[in-house]
């Protein structure tokens, strides 16, 4: 009986995925790439880091696109953000890699913070965030964007502008892209603290992860990230790195505005002093790099 459950599951999981339209597997990748977006270039970069300036237009885009992404509210997601980056990877981390890859992946999100993360959140500043008015009205109102951009928009448009069917709409939608993001954002405080080099700060738990930075559109960059938290950019180099190319994009639009970056020479002064000597074996794509050799 047990075995037939399970056949029978798979079989439903196959039916309802596939044959599916071109149209779909296409809108499906853009609903990806729009969240990632959202988190990486919104919640991590704008909100959390003020990396960059962003004008009205830029906001709603990024919060409608954090809000596909079905993560926590912005406030919340900064919240965890700066206190993870301020004791990264001790017991005041929400996501602690030290607890384990498990833990620093899934696990911290299925259980109650612990006192030290508790009493830390609460010592850390979020008043720029509770007191912008988009940011509050999109906060207050969140489970509405967050059910409206996640979930019932991409099924809307799938099979009312698409004419894909209502499962395959709801299989490609609500478990293949939001599920593959979600877990793909979540491989940075998992993968990125685990496996990787560390060109920049060896004392470091974070790393450089190509493959996440795949997914994340570059924030597997995380061991340059740790080292420059301020930097707009989520790595020093352009390979993988579409949320770099996307800001600097808006800023030419006029949309984003004072990109906050490291200095050539701040960065390989760093590499210098603390990076594992990694940084030779990565091809050189900064000139202004070039010039200082």
């Amino acid at each position: 009986m047990e075995k037939d459950t399970k056949t029978k599951s798979v079989y439903w999981c196959y039916k309802y995925t596939f044959p599916v339209k071109l149209q779909t597997i296409v809108f499906a990748f853009f609903m990806f790439v729009y969240g990632g977006i959202g988190v990486s270039s919104g919640a991590h970069r704008l909100w959390t880091h003020k990396a960059f300036k962003a004008k009205l237009p830029l906001q709603i885009i990024l919060l409608t696109a954090f809000a596909s992404a079905g993560q926590n509210s912005v406030k919340q997601w900064v919240l965890d953000h700066r206190v993870h980056n301020k004791y990264s990877d001790t017991d005041a981390d929400p996501h602690n890699a030290s607890r384990g890859l498990l833990f620093s992946h899934i696990g911290w999100l299925m259980m109650k913070k612990n006192d030290q993360v508790l009493m830390r959140g609460k010592q850390i500043d979020i008043s720029d965030i509770t007191e912008d008015p988009v940011l509050r009205f999109f906060d207050k109102n969140f489970i509405h964007f967050k059910l409206l951009f996640c979930f019932i928009l991409p099924f809307y448009i799938n099979v009312y502008l698409l004419g894909e069917t209502w499962q395959c709409a709801i299989a490609w939608q609500w478990f293949i892209r939001f599920v593959t993001l979600f877990h793909s954002e979540l491989t940075v405080n998992s993968l990125a603290h685990a496996y990787g080099y560390k060109p920049y700060n060896k004392d470091i738990v974070p790393t450089e992860n190509s493959l996440v930075s795949i997914f994340t559109f570059g924030d597997g960059g995380h061991n340059f990230h740790h080292a420059f938290p301020f930097d707009y950019r989520s790595s020093e180099f352009d390979l993988s790195n579409a949320n770099s190319i996307f800001i600097k994009f808006c800023e030419k639009i006029g949309w984003a505005y004072d990109l906050r970056t490291a200095t050539p020479t701040i960065i390989n002064s760093m590499a210098q002093r603390l990076g594992d000597g990694t940084l030779r074996r990565i091809p050189v794509t900064n000139p202004e790099i070039e010039k200082e050799k």
